[in-house]
């Protein structure tokens, strides 16, 4: 596979073409990925895949006009048909008089911050093979388990290159492996299936395979036999594999092409207290071996750490040069891409902290309440923050975890889920946003 000079020597090249050919502006982005993996199921090998992909995307400015195009065909004969289309369209494209890059003098300049995203020692098949195994092997072991969906060992490697025409050209190299397993509990329409997985950049920073079958295998058992509970309002406690996708609900809200649409429920509550103040929400884009740790964003402004949430109020929005520019905000180093197209905006390594109960504590004044461990289906409505989604999980019965309930909704508004969230103090740091286990109260569920 390609090293990052080699494609920013492509990106470089392209602008340069499209540039000669009439360009006001252009940058490139491109993206090399290789992968391998192994599934076993039922101890024997049930599939090996490996896969390799480059593509490179140019974007065009023509005045006010620009358009984007990517291929995955780096002839030069392809490099100048590419350059030829994305100047034709965007002469054709209606003026937008937010669209342009980012200015220079916003542009990441300096030494690259080394976050060690790339583990160098190669996976053997045989490796990954031994990986999955394990972790089938030892998710089967759990009593209650009687089939299995398989387990699974992945090792990937990417190359990230951006370029523009106002300056920047930087690339980086990055990692990446998996264990997960999957396996049923029970017999016939008792049956029950739940799995686990564990990613990190080093293979080094994964758990042992053995310790996330087992989790698996726990968790479908716990599943079986569920019942439901009674509709009402009570308070419900979210598990972290679950809880963040809460907090991702807020930050697509502070996402400033979402507000420059109005499509946001927290257009007005900017400057609210809409959490407790004792709630921090924050973000590191340059964690050391961090799952989407990246030295610049998707227009090659610096990536810094920063409070999305602190003291009570969100920071502001997350910005893209045009969304910054639409809303008169500042650029925040927010800009997304992926292999073409115009940059969105996303955050890195999102955490929220821990607060100084335990799960157990922050359950125990409960008389009657849900443990949430699954959620379905996408009912949130993100202009009005109204939220009602499937779930299962566990009924909390004086103030501990009792047996499984299924088919159960859970329905609030978000503006009322984050003024009443409360954390516990079990935050783990693996995942791309991760929290502890949350409770909110007040939610409506419906049950039997």
């Amino acid at each position: 596979m390609i090293d990052s000079d080699t494609a920013l020597t492509r990106c470089e090249d392209l602008i340069a073409m499209a540039r000669r050919m009439g360009a006001d502006a252009a940058d490139a982005v491109m993206r090399a990925d290789a992968s391998e993996g192994i599934e076993i199921r039922l101890g024997k090998l049930e599939s090996v895949d490996r896969s390799e992909s480059e593509s490179i995307g140019l974007r065009v400015f023509v005045g006010q006009r620009s358009a984007s195009i990517h291929t995955s065909d780096f002839s030069a004969e392809a490099f100048e048909t590419l350059a030829e289309r994305a100047l034709a369209m965007a002469k054709i494209a209606p003026e937008d008089r937010y669209a342009g890059l980012a200015p220079q003098d916003r542009l990441f300049v300096g030494e690259m911050p080394d976050l060690d995203l790339f583990d160098a020692r190669e996976t053997s098949p045989e490796e990954l093979r031994e990986r999955a195994l394990e972790a089938e092997d030892a998710a089967r072991s759990v009593p209650g388990v009687t089939n299995s969906n398989g387990g699974g060992a992945s090792r990937s490697h990417s190359v990230v290159a951006l370029a523009t025409s106002a300056g920047f050209a930087r690339g980086y190299e990055a990692s990446g492996h998996a264990i997960s397993a999957s396996v049923v509990a029970g017999e016939g329409g008792r049956m029950q299936t739940d799995s686990h997985f564990r990613s990190a950049r080093h293979a080094e920073d994964l758990p042992d395979p053995a310790s996330i079958g087992a989790e698996a295998g726990r968790r479908a058992v716990a599943r079986l036999d569920p019942g439901t509970l009674r509709s009402g309002r009570m308070p419900v406690v979210f598990d972290p594999r679950v809880g963040g996708s809460l907090i991702g609900h807020i930050l697509s809200a502070m996402s400033g092409p979402a507000v420059a649409r109005k499509a946001s429920f927290l257009i007005g509550h900017e400057d609210e207290d809409l959490f407790a103040p004792e709630i921090r929400i924050l973000e590191d884009p340059l964690l050391m071996r961090g799952p989407r740790s990246r030295p610049f964003d998707g227009e090659g402004l610096e990536c810094v750490p920063r409070a999305l949430v602190e003291n009570g109020r969100i920071f502001g929005w997350m910005t893209n040069s045009a969304s910054a520019r639409q809303l008169d905000r500042p650029m925040t180093g927010h800009a997304a891409r992926g292999g073409g197209g115009a940059p969105g905006v996303s955050a890195s390594n999102v955490y929220m902290e821990a607060g100084a109960a335990s799960p157990a504590d922050l359950m125990a004044d409960i008389s009657d309440g849900l443990y949430v461990t699954h959620l379905f289906d996408q009912g949130v409505n993100l202009v009005t923050g109204d939220y009602s989604r499937g779930a299962s999980g566990f009924r909390i019965v004086n103030g501990a975890v009792a047996g499984p309930v299924a088919e159960i909704t859970v329905a609030g508004n978000l503006l009322d889920m984050v003024r009443a969230l409360v954390p516990a103090n079990d935050l783990e740091r693996f995942r791309a946003l991760d929290v502890p286990t949350v409770r909110v109260d007040g939610m409506t569920v419906a049950g039997s």
